[in-house]
């Protein structure tokens, strides 16, 4: 019976740090790519909307609309960021035939499934905190509740960062992972209620947001600024602690076993 190929090695230092350091390096290596055009993005759908919508759309009864796109979009950036980092990476080591040169050091699976998903969580959050920085010119934006703020960014990070992980697992080519990406990923995130509150819907597709996760990131994101939400802030952390916890416990038996990654 053959095992897997990630396992406990007793008696070796980890290549854990080592495993890190090459994922925070290599989307900082390509800083303009990885962190300013998100941020460009996220600009140009602030300029957009906030210039259309701002004096017609009032949220929360005295929330400007150009503050509440602040935190959707950043949102948005960050799970798409964390999301790129560990799928990216994984794709285009097996693509290139060198992911066995991560695997022969000493490390168990745990401690690859935290290096991916970690440098992840930082990639989403360097730029969530850049598009909040360029987003200040616009309108400044306060922060009601930096604790739950914190805990939201982490968590949801942490989800898209698995999800990558799962994606660039599963994924045997770019046109596959790119799959992943158009037909779950982007309606998912774009559903979520990044440019509107879930209230202002038809009471159907209401219901419907209530089955996006996603959503769940953003509308508690949210309660940490203005201290309002579309739904109570326990209910949004219940939901978003339990899939980072399903998730996680998935990734893991995935690479506990293995999967895709024997040679």
């Amino acid at each position: 019976m053959s095992t897997p190929i990630l396992s406990v090695r007793a008696g070796a230092g980890s290549g854990f740090p080592t495993l890190l350091g090459k994922e925070l390096l290599r989307f900082w290596k390509v800083g303009f790519q990885t962190i300013a055009a998100p941020v460009i993005t996220a600009l140009l759908y602030l300029v957009i909307f906030a210039q259309v919508l701002q004096d017609r759309v009032q949220v929360y009864g005295t929330v400007p609309y150009t503050a509440f796109l602040i935190p959707g979009l950043m949102m948005m950036s960050m799970l798409q960021n964390a999301f790129a980092n560990p799928s990216s990476s994984l794709i285009q080591s097996r693509v290139t035939g060198n992911l066995v040169f991560v695997l022969l050091p000493p490390i168990t699976h745990r401690e690859f499934f935290s290096a991916y998903v970690l440098a992840g969580i930082v990639r989403g959050i360097a730029v969530g905190a850049c598009v909040w920085l360029v987003s200040l010119y616009f309108a400044p934006l306060a922060v009601k509740h930096p604790v739950w703020m914190v805990v939201f960014a982490v968590l949801s990070c942490g989800i898209m960062s698995i999800l990558g992980l799962i994606a660039g697992l599963t994924s045997e080519k770019f046109d596959q992972l790119a799959a992943f990406q158009n037909f779950l990923i982007m309606p998912a995130t774009f559903l979520s209620g990044v440019f509107y509150s879930i209230h202002s819907l038809p009471i159907f597709w209401q219901h419907v947001s209530h089955w996006n996760p996603l959503f769940y990131t953003i509308d508690g994101f949210r309660y940490g600024f203005f201290g309002v939400a579309d739904v109570s802030p326990w209910h949004s952390l219940a939901v978003v602690a339990g899939v980072f916890s399903a998730l996680t416990l998935f990734a893991l038996r995935l690479l506990g076993n293995g999967y895709k990654l024997r040679t």
